[in-house]
């Protein structure tokens, strides 16, 4: 083997590497997550009504049991977009840091998501393109997470499959910190 068939294929091996360790895994929407996973709403066993108001949701708390199948029905009666996102505290971090992300884009507003360059602003259909400035893949389409449009509604049906202490927060900048978070306890 030449020394020229060497370099070439320890260049190509190290571009496959720097590709896999800068694609944003959390993009992904075959994530998987410890404490359940989506579910399609006719398999729920009750619904809870989630009413998000300008830095606040009602109620405060909400629990479930481990290996029930909850629709979430959410209602932004708010004047701004909010996010109604499961997971613990750690998870909500790295995803205010994507939305923030979103944000200096111009992709993330106020009050919506920029239309993709299909011109679609459908949150199902946020996955399918990029806008320029933003890094590649990045795109709100997480299944533990919605987004809701002022004066909008949406739902998001999950299975809770252990038993713990979770969160339901707004990520979009400020919003987490001003209180937009809700205590999820999920009992055996």
């Amino acid at each position: 083997m030449s020394m020229q068939s060497v370099l070439l294929r320890s260049r190509s091996f190290l571009g496959g590497c720097l590709m896999l360790l800068t694609t944003p895994l959390w993009a992904s929407p075959a994530a998987s997550y410890d404490f359940g996973q989506p579910a399609p709403a006719n398999k729920a066993t009750r619904s809870i009504e989630v009413v998000m108001g300008d830095m606040s949701f009602t109620p405060k708390a909400l629990e479930v049991k481990a290996g029930e199948t909850v629709r979430f029905v959410l209602v932004n009666k708010g004047q701004l977009l909010h996010e109604f996102n499961l997971g613990d505290s750690a998870m909500h971090a790295r995803h205010q840091q994507e939305m923030l992300q979103m944000q200096q884009s111009g992709m993330l507003t106020p009050t919506g998501m920029k239309a993709m360059e299909h011109g679609s602003m459908d949150h199902a259909s946020m996955g399918h393109g990029a806008m320029p400035g933003m890094a590649p893949g990045m795109q709100h389409d997480d299944p533990n997470s919605v987004l809701v449009e002022p004066g909008k509604q949406a739902e998001l049906t999950w299975t809770f499959s252990k038993s713990g202490s979770l969160e339901f927060a707004c990520n979009i900048p400020g919003h987490y910190q001003a209180g937009m978070v809700g205590k999820l306890t999920v009992s055996p």
